[in-house]
């Protein structure tokens, strides 16, 4: 299994990596070159929308087609968190007729509701645990 773990490189902000070698870089919105946490989960919900429907979309409109999800929400600072997400898949369906393409869409909405993890998950909620674990510092600080 993968292990995530994020860094402190500075005043809020962090480098999150992978034991596969990824990494990315996460912050508040008012450091340039990050990402804020909200806007990696929300880009997690998009990535995960498209993979899940990589295959009925690849099947009918071939391996090369291109689309793009955007996502967006504003956040309710009062509750801090947020209370929705909307998610476009941007994609040319123009080769299909209105039925083809409605039989498409159900077929990707429904591959999306069934395999994709992070929706999933923000949809139904989940638990979470945190501790904290007090670890000394090599350098005697």
């Amino acid at each position: 299994m993968t292990e995530l773990w994020v860094e402190r490189t500075g005043v809020r902000r962090y480098t999150g990596r992978s034991t596969r070698g990824a990494e990315v870089l996460v912050g508040s919105e008012d450091v340039e070159g990050v990402f804020t946490p909200g806007e990696l989960m929300k880009i997690a919900l998009a990535a995960c929308s498209g993979m899940s429907s990589d295959q009925p979309l690849r099947r009918r409109l071939g391996d090369d087609y291109q689309a793009t999800i955007r996502v967006s929400g504003a956040a309710d600072r009062e509750q801090e968190r947020y209370p929705l997400l909307d998610e476009v898949l941007e994609v040319d369906l123009s080769g299909l007729g209105d039925e083809d393409k409605a039989r498409l869409l159900t077929v990707v909405e429904r591959a999306i509701d069934t395999v994709c993890t992070v929706g999933r998950t923000l949809k139904s909620g989940t638990d979470v645990t945190f501790e904290v674990s007090e670890v000394k510092n090599a350098g005697g600080k």
